[in-house]
């Protein structure tokens, strides 16, 4: 099984170290999506799931096509900036990411039926939808430093590589070339460090990682409308995944107390890459004009074809000792892994010609996440996702206020956290606060809209674990991502 390079992956409380293999916070942070598409779904947090009408309400649900009466073509461009403050062993730091990126653009093709035409009961219409939304974005800068009188990384070096025949080449290996730990005697399998044991030294700890990359979905949709009183709906997605991490890993001996060693760094690339195909099904009824009644089942996404390839680097600097860069192999693994399904509930009200308000309630199992693969077992790694994660619940609410031409909106969300109970840490959950706005003018034929999103989350990060339950400082980040929109539409 290849050799995890992300071992520093964003993690909370119960975090198990693992090095080699996929670990349950890749299947969280690949089961995850955030409120973005169009700038009007943007604005209202998303919750379209009872209005339609918009190429982004697809994601949500598919029936959402049957409101339609036009054919129509939008497409959105998006500035996308997270912020990541760090709290580490009382310190702080903050650091910004950028990204420019096509969130949103559809084709939509609605045929008006004779029944229709003619004013008699039936089948109104039928619509064919083609696209893409962009479903989550991984763009994040973070840092941290600050001095561990406690432990090191290079004890949690010595505890992997002890009683091992054969040091891994991606990870005790390097540390090994880079003359970080070495054997008791010539004979020895048991590793020391100049480290000692922790608590023996203080060291100063810092890192860096940058992440890229999202999750877009293509979705081929159809849509119908009986009657104006039935909406049905179903997609194909067809999901592209890609994320890339670089991430610096240093230890230094600033007060230059620690014999030999002066410092190292740990340099660790990784790209993960994927398709994946989902089914999505969806009805929304309207019992009366004012109000729309929607629900919509999510199928799992299943990516067959995962791929992470990785390196690791180690440099080091020791008294009196030349050293060189120990570098690891060019590691690449394949792999398939599943999704949780999805259901969501919704309910519109509209306010006349003036307005509306809209809410959708979206219950996803953390859990369900699997990991599978020809030549290895993933039977430790998903009972972990078992045991760490449980159910959540989304909850959105947005809404509309026109005054002729132009649309006044806005929204926000709630997204609950996804770790079980005993695994939560206190302030640190990964649970998700949205606040969104937009201002918006249509025409006939045409349409503007500008929309802003919101985001706040706080996480937890510990860099590695040490035997014995001894504790291992770790970081607490503030998250906040904003999201500008501005999408163009024209009717035909």
């Amino acid at each position: 099984m290849k050799i995890k390079n992300l071992f520093f992956s964003i993690v909370i409380a119960g975090f198990t170290f693992t090095a080699n293999a996929q670990t349950d916070a890749d299947a969280l942070r690949y089961s995850q999506s955030s409120i973005a598409g169009t700038a009007r779904f943007t604005s209202m947090a998303g919750a379209f799931g009872a209005l339609g009408g918009d190429y982004s309400s697809i994601a949500i649900n598919p029936a959402g096509l049957g409101i339609f009466r036009k054919s129509e073509f939008s497409i959105s461009t998006s500035l996308y900036m997270s912020n990541t403050t760090t709290d580490f062993l009382g310190q702080s730091a903050t650091e910004n990411k950028f990204n420019f990126n096509i969130p949103n653009f559809g084709f939509v093709f609605t045929h008006l039926t004779a029944a229709d035409k003619k004013g008699e009961p039936g089948w109104k219409s039928v619509s064919v939808g083609i696209g893409m939304t962009r479903l989550n974005n991984f763009h994040s800068h973070s840092f941290y430093e600050s001095l561990n009188k406690d432990n090191s990384l290079l004890n949690h070096f010595v505890e992997t590589a002890n009683g091992t025949s054969s040091l891994d080449p991606f990870y005790e290996q390097l540390a090994f070339d880079a003359g970080l730990i070495y054997p008791e005697n010539d004979s020895s399998d048991i590793y020391v460090s100049d480290m000692g044991e922790p608590g023996t030294y203080p060291i100063t700890q810092r890192r860096s990682s940058t992440t890229r990359g999202g999750i877009s979905e293509w979705d081929f949709s159809l849509g119908a409308n009986y009657n104006n009183l039935v909406y049905l709906g179903g997609s194909i997605g067809i999901t592209s995944l890609r994320y890339l991490e670089e991430s610096i890993y240093s230890e230094e001996d600033k007060a230059n107390i620690i014999p030999v060693l002066n410092n190292y760094s740990l340099e660790q690339d990784v790209t993960t890459s994927g398709t994946g195909v989902n089914l999505k099904l969806g009805v929304i009824v309207r019992p009366a004009e004012w109000v729309r009644i929607g629900a919509a089942f999510h199928s799992p996404t299943f990516y067959a074809n995962m791929r992470d390839d990785y390196k690791n680097i180690i440099r080091s600097s020791l008294e009196n000792i030349p050293t060189s860069p120990a570098e690891s192999p060019d590691g690449s693994y394949e792999y398939s892994m599943v999704t949780p399904l999805k259901a969501v509930g919704s309910v519109a009200f509209i306010i006349g010609k003036t307005g509306l308000i809209s809410a959708d309630y979206e219950f996803i199992d953390y859990s369900g996440s699997r990991f599978d693969a020809s030549d290895a077992s993933f039977s430790g790694v998903n009972d972990e996702i078992r045991t760490k994660y449980t159910a959540a619940g989304n909850l959105r609410l947005g809404g509309e206020y026109r005054l002729d031409a132009i649309s006044f909106r806005a929204g926000g969300g709630l997204y609950g956290s996804p770790f079980s109970t005993q695994r939560k840490i206190s302030g640190s959950d990964y649970s998700k606060t949205y606040l969104t706005g937009g201002i918006g003018i249509r025409d006939k034929n045409y349409f503007i809209d500008l929309g802003y999103a919101y985001s706040e989350s706080n996480e937890y990060y510990q860099p590695y674990t040490l035997l014995n339950n001894v504790a291992v400082a770790g970081s607490k980040n503030k998250v906040a991502n904003h999201n500008f929109t501005i999408t163009f539409g024209v009717k035909f």
